[in-house]
């Protein structure tokens, strides 16, 4: 009798070997994390910002799970870690974000996100967040966000608008009235300005020293003849050199 050979055996049973495995890692499921977070967030100087980062697993969260958020200057530079989560919260205790992070997530909702308080015009830069959950060892474990940074605009307080009131809308409106009330008042204005006379005004029937009847004869005095131009005088001593008609001539009392 031949003896089979045994050759033939052993390359039978590394088939049958090979296909086994390749049929397990088959079946089984392979883990995974995604993470996410916005792409570009804009604040300006002084705002606490909130950079958020959700992330989904096919792994239930567990103390293993780690999250790290590293930050990128706009100017460039290697990334480097200022936060860390491992069942606990460390936020950093030196450098640029000292005293600055707050812990927001929450892994067993799925949120890894943190908070930037007095966020400043250095912290321009790319923020990345890092989500490790064994055994999801596949997928997208990091997620980046650009920040963008600002001055802050100037707005304008209630005081503010109060003052700019005081100063202008009232003094404008004192004047509106006082205007309105010289417009409504011309006539007396008016008949003042006719009732007053100086006293070097002469009427008709004054210049050749007639009055009216009745009337009272105004006698000049020196303050009047002082206040009169040259050519009234020479008037007034014409006046004076012709006969009176009526005892009403005004006669100089100087």
């Amino acid at each position: 009798m031949r003896r089979p050979r045994q050759g033939n055996k052993v390359t039978v049973q590394n088939v049958v070997l090979l296909l086994y495995l390749v049929g397990l890692f088959a079946l089984s499921p392979v883990s995974s994390i995604t993470v996410s977070s916005p792409a570009e967030l804009h604040a300006s100087k002084g705002d606490t910002v909130t950079l958020s980062c959700t992330f989904t697993s096919t792994s239930r969260p567990t103390s293993k799970m780690t999250v790290n958020w590293s930050y990128r200057p706009q100017s460039g530079g290697t990334p480097w870690t200022f936060f860390h989560f491992s069942s606990k919260a460390f936020p950093p205790q030196d450098g640029q974000f000292a005293g600055r992070i707050r812990w927001q997530g929450s892994p067993a909702r799925g949120d890894a996100s943190i908070s930037l308080i007095n966020a400043t015009l250095n912290d321009n830069g790319t923020f990345t967040c890092a989500v490790r959950n064994p055994p999801d060892v596949h997928g997208s474990p990091t997620s980046h966000t650009v920040l963008t940074v600002s001055p802050k605009v100037p707005s304008i307080r209630f005081s503010d608008v109060a003052v700019l009131l005081a100063f202008i809308l009232l003094p404008s409106a004192l004047i509106t009235l006082i205007l309105i009330g010289r417009m409504l008042c011309p006539k007396k204005q008016h008949n003042q300005s006719k009732a007053y006379r100086s006293p070097i005004e002469v009427t008709e029937g004054e210049e050749y020293g007639v009055h009216p009847p009745g009337a009272k004869g105004k006698k000049a005095t020196c303050c009047d003849l002082y206040l009169m131009d040259s050519e009234d005088e020479d008037e007034y001593y014409n006046l004076q050199k012709r006969p009176s008609v009526e005892e009403g001539h005004v006669e100089s009392q100087c």
